[in-house]
């Protein structure tokens, strides 16, 4: 199924307009509706364009939304404790979400923009960021001071002139000619094994590259370097700084001007493909095919 619309039919923007590249302080919700006119690309977009996604959902989602999803709501909250910025958090004083009453806080608390957490939850994420800031290199990273958290940027490709735009958990402030710029991510396991499926699965290569490439056109820095902070949600909420290595970046890098020139085609002609409009021929993952013919 192909999704048409007229060409240069867009999600409609809400909050302030922005017509030239730069860094801006604007909420979360403004940066997600995309104060460009005529839309802007964003790193998860890019990604929700490729396989194993189609530019058929990335269509539907920039339009519609994301549906609150608990996972990404942890995330938010414990970005925000570890940044010292973010949406309120509000305890749900209940040991789960099956009540009604529990559900109408939650509720309630989502619908002024804030983040439900039960108890335990809220506790959790508080001390996950108490165990980040005892980290010899984690928490130098996120000093307080040493930088602005949840800073938005734009600039238009030079390539394809499609507007891109991207949004660190921490921008340090420039004090030289190199700049290390981190990104932090829950997970179940920090392990490197773990980290690298993480890695690969949600397009953090593909990250990595479209962040550095922001912050180098909008600050007209060469030298910049992206680390991932991973951190365990579960105790001692161990934590793992990692940096990608030259051939991982150029695999994310290699996919994002794939991206761009899909977003740009599809917005030419007003078409979001889905996965596929014609019969596929689909086979056995290759490891049950691989047990099949042992058989």
């Amino acid at each position: 199924m192909t999704v048409t619309e007229l060409p240069g039919s867009s999600a409609p923007a809400a909050g302030p307009i922005i017509t030239e590249p730069g860094i801006y302080d604007i909420t979360n919700e403004q940066y997600h509706a995309d104060p460009v006119p005529g839309g802007s690309l964003s790193s998860t977009g890019a990604r929700k364009l490729l396989a194993p996604s189609c530019p058929a959902l990335f269509r539907h989602e920039q339009l519609n939304g994301q549906r609150p999803r608990r996972v990404f709501e942890f995330g938010t909250a414990a970005h925000g404790e570890v940044t010292g910025s973010g949406p309120e958090l509000v305890e749900v004083k209940a040991d789960n979400y099956r009540t009604k009453a529990a559900q109408e806080q939650a509720a309630e608390a989502r619908a002024r923009g804030a983040v439900p957490l039960l108890p335990a939850e809220l506790r959790q994420v508080k001390d996950m960021a108490a165990a980040l800031r005892q980290h010899p290199v984690a928490s130098r990273l996120f000093a307080p001071g040493s930088g602005l958290p949840e800073q938005s940027l734009f600039w238009v490709d030079q390539a394809t002139g499609v507007w891109r735009r991207c949004r660190p958990d921490w921008l340090p402030h420039t004090t030289g000619a190199r700049l290390i710029v981190p990104d932090y991510k829950t997970c179940v396991s920090a392990d490197p094994r773990s980290i690298e499926k993480a890695v690969y699965d949600h397009g953090y290569y593909q990250q990595d590259p479209w962040y550095v490439d922001g912050i180098r056109a909008v600050l007209g820095l060469e030298s910049v370097v992206m680390v991932f902070v991973f951190q365990e949600k579960t105790a001692p909420y161990l934590i793992h700084v990692v940096q990608l290595d030259p051939v991982a970046i150029r695999a994310g890098r290699r996919r994002n001007r794939e991206a761009i020139a899909t977003y740009q085609q599809c917005t030419f002609t007003g078409e979001w493909p889905g996965y596929s409009d014609r019969v596929d021929i689909v086979s056995l993952p290759a490891w049950a095919e691989k047990q099949e013919n042992q058989q």
